[in-house]
């Protein structure tokens, strides 16, 4: 099942913004997950929703994987994220960071707050 955060707000007017996305996974299953993770940004050159990154990765058994996006020049972003091995449990957690590696705790998302979504959003 996907999952989205929903657009979240990241400039300095509203608390602090995040230079990067940190997507944390973790594999509570004894077998591998593939997951696909798409990071949108809405530039503040365009406002328009634009996809930025689109990965898909194996997080094996009874383990977790945490990468990093940039998405600096941003006034918000979302992240979907799903597991493509339904077999295998996952959970999911994103978080903003800051320049400076900070975690940015309004735009902390945990897998309770995340949005059951009935696709991921196209991207050409």
């Amino acid at each position: 099942m996907p999952f989205t955060t929903g657009m979240i707000t990241s400039t300095r007017a509203t608390g602090t913004a995040a230079t990067n996305i940190v997507v944390s996974v973790r594999n509570v299953d004894a077998i591998d997950a593939t997951i696909l993770v798409q990071v949108f940004g809405v530039p503040y050159s365009t406002l328009t929703l634009t996809p930025h990154y689109v990965t898909s990765y194996v997080v094996p058994a009874n383990s977790s994987d945490i990468r990093e996006f940039y998405i600096a020049g941003n006034v918000a972003y979302e992240v979907q994220i799903n597991n493509l091995s339904p077999a295998a449990e996952v959970v999911f957690s994103t978080y903003g960071i800051d320049e400076f590696g900070n975690i940015v705790m309004e735009q902390r998302v945990l897998q309770s707050e995340l949005t059951s979504i009935a696709a991921l959003s196209p991207v050409s």
